[in-house]
């Protein structure tokens, strides 16, 4: 059974940098796309980034100049670094598969907060 749990979040003032981790347990680690997803407190969820499998695709949705994705498949996990980080970046990130096809088979890890604030 798959399972994803995220790590790394935290408080940072605005212009650090934090990089979170989603570690993935189960077979299959390498066939699946993972996302990131974020949502703050009375938005709507948003997707922030999204890897392939091989690793070799990768899509930024915010800020494409302070936020990367990226996954070490010998270590079954996918990292999103964040830099410059802002206020308006505070929210629960959670990593997901398969993040553009949404559903009942998606697995989601239970979540991470990141808090932006001086």
């Amino acid at each position: 059974q798959v399972r994803l749990v995220e790590s790394g979040g935290g408080l940072v003032q605005p212009g650090g940098s934090l990089r979170l981790s989603c570690a993935f347990s189960g077979s299959g680690f390498s066939d699946n796309t993972v996302g990131w997803y974020r949502q703050a407190p009375g938005s709507e969820r948003e997707l922030v980034a999204a890897i392939n499998g091989d690793g070799n695709m990768d899509y930024v949705y915010t800020d494409k100049s302070r936020f990367t994705i990226s996954r070490d498949n010998a270590q079954n996990t996918v990292y999103l670094q964040m830099n410059n980080l802002k206020p308006e970046d505070t929210a629960v990130y959670y990593c997901v598969t398969e993040p553009f096809s949404l559903g009942s088979s998606n697995v989601w890890g239970q979540g991470t907060q990141v808090t932006v604030s001086s």
